[in-house]
């Protein structure tokens, strides 16, 4: 229904360009997931994301942003419920695009489809896991999930119940810092964490003189 758009749409991965007041993060968006990166897409276009909180942070876990109502809010606020009226149908490719370190990652409510939320985000930080915990969780893992929930970490509990549609390309460390953050209860940082914006980052045209 909402973004039905062919993956030949997109030639190419797409980035954007989140300027936090921690830092700046750079983010790739998959054009296998195309239904969410247009969405995202749409949001940075459209300065949606600009001036919202990261409103729940979990350390070892991830940080989740992009509710519309945290704009304005006041302080010790419950966030969490702020979206535009739409959800984005799930893209799961959970062998491919799993919740490894850094992942970009869609929240969504308990609805059945699991359809994505049309605003809010995560990225995951997570943590190293033994290969005897990723076997008590009773899934199948790919050699290449095994390798990274071993390595670098991540939430592999969450692969195949939330679309992975992007992963940080630069900012690890910002993401790092915000996950650091003091929170109160119930996740939202005691310091606002706020993003300044969102932008596509625009490729430039190559000019061929003549000669």
């Amino acid at each position: 229904m909402l973004f039905a758009i062919a993956v030949s749409a997109f030639a190419q991965n797409r980035k954007v360009k989140m300027v936090t007041t921690m830092g700046t993060i750079v983010l790739e968006l998959y054009l296998e997931t195309p239904k969410h990166a247009t969405n995202f897409l749409k949001l940075a276009n459209e300065k949606t994301l600009d001036s919202t909180l990261f409103h729940r942070v979990i350390k070892g876990f991830m940080i989740q942003g992009g509710d519309v109502t945290s704009k304005r809010a006041a302080a010790g606020v419950q966030l969490g419920s702020g979206d535009l009226g739409y959800r984005v149908d799930a893209e799961f490719m959970p062998e491919k695009y799993f919740h490894k370190k850094g992942a970009l990652c869609a929240a969504r409510d308990g609805n059945p489809a699991k359809a994505s939320s049309s605003c809010q985000f995560y990225i995951v930080q997570g943590k190293v896991m033994t290969n005897e915990e990723l076997t008590r969780m009773g899934k199948k893992f790919t050699p290449e999930q095994i390798a990274a929930y071993t390595t670098i970490g991540g939430t592999p509990f969450l692969d195949g119940e939330y679309t992975v549609f992007g992963q940080v390309l630069e900012g690890m460390d910002v993401v790092e810092k915000i996950a650091a953050t003091q929170t109160a209860p119930g996740d939202r940082p005691v310091a606002d964490v706020r993003i300044i914006s969102v932008r596509e980052i625009k490729k430039r045209k190559k000019c061929l003189g003549i000669f």
